[in-house]
Parts: structure tokens; C-alpha cells; sequence
């Protein structure tokens, strides 16, 4: 029964089934870090040590794929304000793709 608890809190993708294959890195911590990472396993967020640093690594990812689209778009040219006009104009399109929609 826990098993089925634990399941129902991952997201979705880690409920499904994949073949994707694994490698194993072994990795030192020291001990203040271990602990960190065993509560985080004991009180159920994540199954094993294991999946808690694939999270931590995801995350990390996703962070640095911001980090690269927000100096992306500092590095581009400027675009026209969002001003009072520029929002009267997004309403006037939405409400243009509704009525056709309906």
C-alpha cells in the first residue's frame, strides 16, 4: 500500500513506464549532505537517493535553459512597448479567434 501512495504522488511521466537505460555514478558527499538526502528519501518525497539527485539535476537543467532564453532575450532587439494600446490591441485579436471559434 505505500508503494501505491508514493505512485500517486510522482508527476506523470515518472509513472509511466520507459525503457530508458540507466548508468550508475557513484558520488561522495559529505556526511551533513548523506543526512540531507536521506531525510529527503525517509519522509517519502522520493524513493531512493537516486531519484532525489536525478530531480536535483532536472532542475538544474530546466534552470539553465532559462538562464539561456532570458539572455537570449536580452541580447535581442528591443520590441515595441506593452503599453496601454498594445493590450487593447491582444484583447481586440482574442476576441476576433472566440467569435470565429463559436
Amino acid at each position: 500500500m505505500a508503494m501505491l501512495n508514493r505512485a500517486r504522488r510522482l508527476p506523470f511521466f515518472a509513472k509511466t513506464p520507459t525503457l530508458i537505460p540507466m548508468s550508475t555514478m557513484n558520488i561522495s558527499l559529505p556526511e551533513a549532505l548523506k543526512s540531507f538526502v536521506d531525510e529527503q528519501v525517509s519522509q517519502g518525497a522520493y524513493g531512493t537517493s537516486s531519484e532525489y539527485v536525478r530531480e536535483l539535476i532536472r532542475r538544474d537543467q530546466d534552470r539553465l535553459r532559462l538562464r539561456g532564453l532570458l539572455l537570449a532575450g536580452a541580447a535581442s532587439a528591443p520590441a515595441d512597448p506593452a503599453d496601454t494600446a498594445y493590450f487593447e490591441g491582444l484583447r481586440d485579436r482574442v476576441r476576433k479567434t472566440a467569435s470565429v471559434q463559436e
